[in-house]
């Protein structure tokens, strides 16, 4: 053997095949902290040669053998070894789980597909990133327990989570309920909107319903636009599913026992409304259009005018009425409201079940306050409350 390959073997030989366990080890230390081995050894491993940074971020390999174990105790059920580090871990990782849930039911409607023609990017919300709750596409697949008994699912696989809580709150509308101070009124909404994933399906019949609905009302502004164009009209377009709404709000009301139904209705849509859910004949409308009609005994226009009608449901007929307006719309709620106090007092209805108000304004009525809030402040006061509903 040459003195130059005698000098290599004498360098090389701490690597040796016996020597395998005792260099993994150190190696591990190694990786784990630098500063735990030896300077020489420190040296040796600072040497060996990375290929694309390889170890640069790695990890022993004893982390990876308890993350394999920790996934085969997930196979089935997330119960992890509570004495372990990697216990510890996952039981952080839940706590982060959890706080991902609680971040889509407060900041999702922020990441709605709200923009049918896609022409204004959807915003990306920090807090709904998995980076954001120290998770990451690593613990995609593991299985947590969340109790998501809203969305059936008492455990399931981060990524299945995510693809739920997607489709709950980040879908074509956004439900933001949770700054509701009234627990038990938050908890309603919230089981009822992940119970069905914010989608809900509904029978044929149901669906055929609605149609119909939306095509009246959608063909009686159509026909109003194209016969009356320049006629002055509060029109509903964009709103046709106030029609399909108003007419749901009746239905329900009936089925639970109420009798009577009082609206207080703003300008745009009050036409169809007319229409399509009191039922007043058209003709009587296209008169007033075209002038033929006379209003003697109230001397104002047709959209001010009120109706009255009875119509069926499944808990027996129910009497509608909608209140006259003035030019100032808003001050019609204290006169609703007033109207269904009355006949809740005439047939000793004080939970407010068998004569319902509706009060119906616009954004502007709303932000303006003035009546509408003091309606509001209103609604909850001995004496003056009457349970009724305002959109």
């Amino acid at each position: 053997m040459s003195e130059g390959s005698m000098e290599q073997s004498l360098k090389s030989s701490h690597l040796a095949g016996g020597n395998l366990y005792y260099l993994d080890e150190l190696f591990e230390q190694y990786l784990a902290d630098p500063g735990s081995v030896a300077n020489e050894w420190r040296q040796y491993f600072d040497t060996l040669p990375r290929v694309e940074g390889a170890y640069a971020g790695d990890v022993p390999h004893s982390t990876i053998q308890e993350q394999f174990v920790l996934l085969a105790k997930n196979k089935h059920r997330a119960v992890p070894v509570s004495t372990s580090s990697v216990s510890a871990d996952f039981d952080r990782k839940q706590v982060y789980v959890q706080r991902l849930i609680n971040a889509y039911r407060i900041r999702g409607h922020q990441h709605a597909a709200l923009d049918p023609l896609n022409l204004m990017p959807r915003e990306q919300v920090p807090d709904l990133q998995l980076g954001f709750h120290d998770l990451s596409p690593a613990d995609l697949d593991t299985v947590f327990q969340v109790g998501l008994q809203n969305f059936n699912l008492p455990e399931a696989k981060l990524k299945d989570i995510v693809d739920v809580l997607e489709r709950t709150y980040c879908g074509s509308v956004g439900a933001e309920y949770m700054h509701i101070v009234d627990t038990e009124e938050r908890l309603w909404l919230q089981n009822r909107i992940e119970a069905v994933q914010g989608k809900p399906t509904f029978p044929k019949e149901v669906q055929t319903h609605l149609l119909q609905r939306l095509t009246a009302a959608e063909g009686l502004e159509k026909y109003l636009q194209s016969r009356y164009p320049g006629t002055k009209r509060f029109g509903l377009e964009g709103g046709e599913s106030l029609v399909p709404c108003v007419d749901e709000l009746i239905q329900r009301a009936g089925a639970h026992g109420a009798k009577e139904v009082v609206i207080g209705m703003a300008h745009r849509g009050r036409l169809n409304l007319l229409i399509n859910t009191l039922g007043k004949s058209p003709k009587d409308l296209f008169d007033e259009f075209d002038g033929k009609a006379t209003y003697s005994n109230h001397g104002d226009v047709k959209y001010h005018q009120g109706f009255s009608s009875n119509v069926s449901t499944p808990g027996g007929e129910v009497h509608l009425a909608m209140a006259f307006n003035p030019s100032h719309l808003e001050i019609v709620s204290p006169v609703v409201e007033g109207s269904v106090r009355a006949r809740q007092d005439r047939r000793s209805d004080p939970s407010g079940d068998r004569v319902v108000a509706i009060s119906i304004h616009g954004d502007a009525a709303f932000a303006g306050q003035g009546v509408v809030m003091e309606t509001f402040q209103m609604s909850q006061t001995r004496a003056y409350r009457t349970g009724g509903t305002i959109m």
